[in-house]
């Protein structure tokens, strides 16, 4: 059983950074992709970044690109999202996901991912 926790999350002012963290277990993620998506109060679910477990390709949302940095480290099975120049848009609940191979693209929507933690908020201030 996969088991996704993410922590991290807080308020901050706005041009401010923070790392979230996402601890996977329950199985070895080799072939594996971990997201990070989001959820603001009254919007859908959207994809903000993705990591192949295996060589560590990504790929980002264009709303986070060039401010949000996604990595993992294998030793401790543990993704990240590190977040710069936070925006009040930013503003949500984030959660990491798994989707489970094959997978030959990222993916970027909610609903191809398999496994999901139950998240962690983020609040960014004016």
């Amino acid at each position: 059983q996969v088991q996704l926790v993410e922590s991290g999350g807080g308020l901050v002012q706005a041009g401010g950074s923070l790392r979230l963290s996402c601890a996977a277990s329950g199985r070895t993620f080799s072939g594996y992709i971990l997201g990070w998506l989001r959820q603001a109060p009254g919007k859908e679910r959207e994809f903000v970044a993705a990591i192949r477990w295996s060589g560590g390709e990504t790929i980002y949302a264009d709303s986070v690109k060039g401010r949000f940095t996604i990595s993992r480290d294998n030793a401790k099975n543990t993704v990240y999202l590190q977040m710069s120049s936070l925006k009040p848009e930013d503003t949500a609940v984030y959660y990491c996901a798994a989707d489970e191979p094959p997978t030959a693209v990222l993916p970027m929507t909610s609903y191809e991912y398999d496994y999901w933690g139950p998240g962690t908020q983020v609040t960014v201030s004016t």
